[in-house]
C-alpha cells in the first residue's frame, strides 16, 4: 500500500512565503545588501592588494611658465533689447 501523496510545499513554512506585491523590494534589497558587502570587502581589502599610496608633498620650486596674461575683452555684440531690471515690481 502507497503512502499519501507528496504535496507541493511544507505546510509549516506557508506563512513565511513572500507576497507578489512585496518581491521587487526584496529583490531590490537582496540586490542592494549584496553589492554592500561586496563594495565593503573591497575597501577592506583594498591596501592588502593595491600599493599604499605614498605621502604626496607639494614642491616648493617655482612653476617655469609666466603667469598667463589677461587678455583684452572682445567686444560682444547684444541682440534684443536690453534688459533692464524691475526694482519696483508694483509700477509697471
Amino acid at each position: 500500500m502507497a503512502g499519501p501523496e507528496p504535496t507541493a510545499g511544507l505546510t509549516c513554512f506557508r506563512p513565511m512565503r513572500i507576497r507578489e506585491d512585496n518581491r521587487n523590494m526584496f529583490l531590490l534589497t537582496a540586490v542592494a545588501l549584496c553589492c554592500a558587502v561586496v563594495a565593503g570587502a573591497f575597501a577592506v581589502l583594498a591596501p592588502v592588494f593595491g600599493q599604499s599610496p605614498e605621502m604626496q608633498i607639494a614642491d616648493d620650486r617655482e612653476i617655469d611658465s609666466p603667469p598667463p596674461t589677461q587678455a583684452s575683452p572682445a567686444t560682444v555684440r547684444v541682440i534684443g533689447a536690453p534688459f533692464v531690471p524691475n526694482v519696483n515690481p508694483s509700477q509697471r
